[in-house]
């Protein structure tokens, strides 16, 4: 038997005195104290296990995770509209086999069969599998311009489907259970997009050509730009996944990639964190150079894979020796010179964050969730970094043709970043809130979107009302600072 157990004490050290408000405190989802996390275990004797644990003592967030309060991330609209699952079959008769496909010996056939991929696919070696794809047609349609399709689907995938409790499964039989609309939406247009397996050990993602049709247990990004490809190839979004990540089994070490827990919030770099001309091209040209070199080793040795490329890697960093097959496959794969571009993409991706590349991984967390929390509190103002503005936002595209130099709503007037313990009325002014827990909420936010310390004359800048809110400041950072959220430092506060 096992069981998670949470065990709740009194602080002595905060005086109940100092917190206006218990309800501000379960709002906050904020304790501190100590975790025990199992990491082995071995049975001794019958009905006895010996469990070794480690400990970790600090603030506990609303995930049981100590560190980097990555389960406070929001979703950031600025990739909103870009991930998807790939299609979901029900129905097996759906998968062709090329000699198969050859046999529909119909004029247009070949336009309703497609190459298909699931994860296994893009870790291991393709199976080199077709899918028929009759989405957007009729089953009258489909049986007067593809007869011959009809029929292999009435025999193969219709009987199936008469045994689902779904109608919509049952009524339309010959395509999928799940098409995905929406995906389809996203990559229409696009040479090729993006692609990562759902659940995974090594997080790695890799340009998958336009006309291959991803399986449900792939999430399709829908994004031509390699500078993308190469932030999410990179250490940091490595870090981030793994963080608001869900594991599969117990120290097994997949882990799924929920896109919109680990996509949709992640803030991309940009202008405002150092992402200049030359690095936007660094990167670029560095994830193309691995993209390029993993699927040319592969295409040159058979039974070369990712995950088997990536296990050596892993094993490179960690400095241990290589068994008689790593070694084989680190040579198939030339995996130190994938190291070499790896080492150099996250440096460049670090450096496009204003970070040094010896960067610890929970220091890199931090540094993330407070920026998700500042482009949060932007894109409340209107401001949003779109990913691939023409598609997302078509009106910001038609700016960038008219010269504009940044992806915003046109909402506002531009507004050129602020320095520490500097504010501008009309790029972060806010009605103070009404009730206590909100206005303990905006503060929080807005020190912890603030990278510099600010005065309390600096913080009363950032927000507007009648009545004397002001006041309320004081008290409230003091709360904010008995609960672990802020820290006072000369005359300023931050988070």
């Amino acid at each position: 038997m096992r069981i998670a157990m949470t065990v709740g004490a009194r602080r002595d050290d905060v005086s109940l005195n100092d917190v206006p408000d218990l309800n501000v405190l379960a709002n906050l989802n904020v304790a501190n104290g100590r975790l025990l996390t199992v990491i082995a275990e071995k049975t001794v004797e019958e009905g006895e296990v010996a469990v070794t644990l480690t400990e970790q003592w600090g603030e506990i967030h609303a995930d049981l995770s100590i560190g980097a309060n990555v389960a406070s991330a929001e979703p950031l609209k600025a990739n909103e509209n870009l991930s998807n699952r790939g299609v979901q079959l029900f129905g097996a008769g759906f998968i062709v086999t090329p000699e198969e496909a050859t046999a529909f010996t119909l004029q247009g056939s070949q336009n309703i069969i497609r190459e298909y991929r699931n994860g296994r696919d893009l870790t291991e070696a393709p199976r080199g599998v077709k899918v028929i794809d009759a989405f957007g047609l009729s089953a009258e349609q489909l049986r007067t311009q593809f007869p011959d399709v009809y029929q292999w689907l009435l025999e193969r995938v219709k009987p199936e489907r008469d045994q689902n409790n779904r109608a919509s499964y049952r009524d339309s039989w010959w395509i999928h259970g799940e098409p995905r609309k929406v995906m389809r939406k996203q990559l229409a247009g696009l040479p090729r997009y993006i692609a990562t397996v759902e659940t995974a050990k090594h997080r790695t993602f890799q340009f998958v050509d336009a006309s291959i049709l991803p399986d449900n247990m792939l999430i399709a990004i829908a994004s031509n730009d390699a500078l993308h490809l190469g932030i999410l190839s990179s250490r940091a979004h490595a870090a981030w996944a793994w963080a608001n990540g869900g594991s599969i089994g117990m120290y097994v070490g997949n882990v799924r990639y929920n896109k919109s827990r680990c996509f949709e919030t992640f803030p991309f770099p940009d202008q405002d964190t150092g992402l200049t001309p030359a690095l936007r091209q660094r990167i670029t040209t560095l994830a193309e150079q691995i993209d390029a070199h993993r699927k040319h080793q592969q295409a040159m040795h058979t039974g070369l894979t990712l995950t088997g490329m990536y296990n050596v890697l892993e094993a490179l960093h960690e400095g241990r020796e290589l068994t008689t097959k790593e070694k084989t496959i680190h040579t198939q794969g030339l995996v130190a010179v994938l190291k070499e571009l790896h080492d150099e993409l996250d440096a460049a991706v670090l450096q496009a964050y204003g970070l040094q590349a010896n960067m610890g991984t929970d220091e890199l967390l931090t540094h993330l969730v407070a920026l998700n929390a500042r482009r949060a509190a932007e894109e409340k103002t209107g401001h949003v970094r779109w990913l691939r503005p023409e598609f997302q936002n078509p009106a910001t595209a038609s700016a960038q043709a008219a010269g504009s130099k940044q992806a915003e709503m046109p909402l506002e007037t531009p507004q050129k970043k602020m320095p520490a313990g500097k504010s501008s009325e009309t790029d972060t002014s806010q009605v103070w809130p009404a009730s206590l827990p909100d206005q303990v909420r905006a503060l929080a936010l807005v020190l912890g979107s603030q990278p510099g310390v600010l005065t309390i004359a600096d913080i009363e800048t950032r927000f507007k009302g009648r009545g004397p809110w002001k006041k309320s400041l004081p008290r409230i950072l003091d709360t904010l600072a008995a609960v672990g959220r802020a820290r006072r430092e000369g005359d300023g506060w931050r988070a």
